[in-house]
């Protein structure tokens, strides 16, 4: 009887002691995936399927709808694809890819029908120094063709870059920057590092920014992804500190309002600290999304998990409260691009970036549409 309680209470400590080394596994091995029916709240949902929509792409970083319903694609290395019309391929010259740098963001300007003015955010090289900018180009008789930078030298670095770029409802330009691991510029409102900026669409600064210059919030470490609720509301998402200082995962989720700082280099996570903004949602210290685009769909905001390999619902309680679930944990693989058009979310797979496995078909963007 004594060596049974002895075998019992070695093979009980076998399994906590598993259980401590594997937690992240088991965290994602027991999240919840919700069914269908659970996508949309309060409302009868459905998935149409999964469908593959490209293929063979490098790294997909943004996506845009033209008005007749192609897809232009940035690619880190430098190209635009078309998915659609003839596949055309425009190369974007100047780019320098780095480990988290290159041809990222791409927005249309509210009037490209008939203005066809896109813009790009990019990292370049001059001398070996590495910033970032913003070009406008446009695009007519399918023919890419720049005009010239609206803004230039925005900290960059090979990581910690942001890059995501969209117009808002009040038709300005947002960009969200990384700190480029120049931590304290980030509660610098003079600096473009750590931010999200505000811009006309020429480049100039909106007369209504809180600080008399391009800057409409701050104290961000690599926030990538904005995007507006139905109210006009603004959201973004936002790389933690995974492995720095101030330890793993803290990604963060953000409802964005002018002026306010977010606490970057001095909060993380759950800190706090007076006059500065916690996340409405951060993964804690146990799990890490690395999330990069974000799309508002039926009342939920969707981000993409690199790291994770998780596409994340975040259904809005409030601008201070979200519901969060999981979908297809692992089975694509790193996620990164996301855009929702109608009721049809899109989303690349970023298995090409160098920290990926490679799958066949890779990289790949696939969409779904909720009823």
């Amino acid at each position: 009887m004594k060596k049974l309680a002895i075998g019992v209470a070695l093979i009980l400590s076998i399994l906590v002691v598993t259980a401590f080394l594997f937690r992240d596994q088991l965290i994602r091995w027991i999240a919840f995936e919700p069914t269908p029916s659970s996508i949309v709240s309060g409302e009868e949902a459905s998935w149409s399927g999964i469908k593959t929509v490209a293929s063979d792409l490098y790294t997909p970083w943004s996506i845009a709808f033209l008005p007749q319903g192609d897809m232009l694609v940035t690619e880190r290395d430098g190209n635009i694809k078309r998915i659609g019309g003839n596949g055309q391929t425009y190369p974007v010259n100047g780019v320098t890819e780095t480990s988290e740098g290159g041809l990222l963001g791409l927005a249309l300007h509210p009037d490209f029908a008939t203005n066809k003015r896109l813009y790009l955010y990019f990292t370049t090289s001059d001398s070996g120094r590495l910033t970032n900018q913003v070009v406008l180009y446009t695009l007519k008789n399918d023919t890419l063709e720049k005009q010239r930078a609206i803004l230039e030298n925005i900290p960059a670095a090979s990581n910690h870059n942001g890059g995501g770029i969209s117009f808002g409802p009040d038709k300005k330009l947002y960009i969200t920057t990384g700190d480029a691991n120049l931590r304290d510029e980030a509660q610098n409102t003079a600096s473009l590092a750590g931010k999200i900026l505000r811009l006309n669409d020429d480049g100039s600064t909106p007369s209504d920014n809180p600080f008399g210059n391009l800057t409409w919030t701050y104290g961000h470490r690599n926030p990538q992804g904005i995007t507006w609720d139905a109210q006009g509301g603004m959201w973004s998402v936002e790389h933690g500190p995974s492995g720095e200082w101030k330890g793993r995962g803290k990604d963060e989720l953000n409802y964005i309002e002018k002026g306010v700082n977010y606490g970057w280099p001095v909060i993380a996570g759950s800190e706090s600290h007076k006059d500065m903004r916690q996340p409405v949602a951060q993964s804690g210290d146990n799990e890490t999304w690395a999330p990069v685009a974000i799309a508002y769909l039926h009342g939920s905001l969707f981000f993409t998990g690199l790291r994770g390999e998780t596409l994340y619902e975040a259904k809005i309680n409030s601008t201070s409260k979200v519901t969060l679930s999981r979908h297809f944990i692992e089975k694509f693989g790193r996620l990164r691009a996301a855009v929702a058009k109608d009721s049809t979310l899109y989303f690349s797979t970023s298995n090409r970036d160098g920290r990926g496995s490679v799958r066949d078909g890779d990289d790949k963007i696939l969409n779904f549409t909720i009823k």
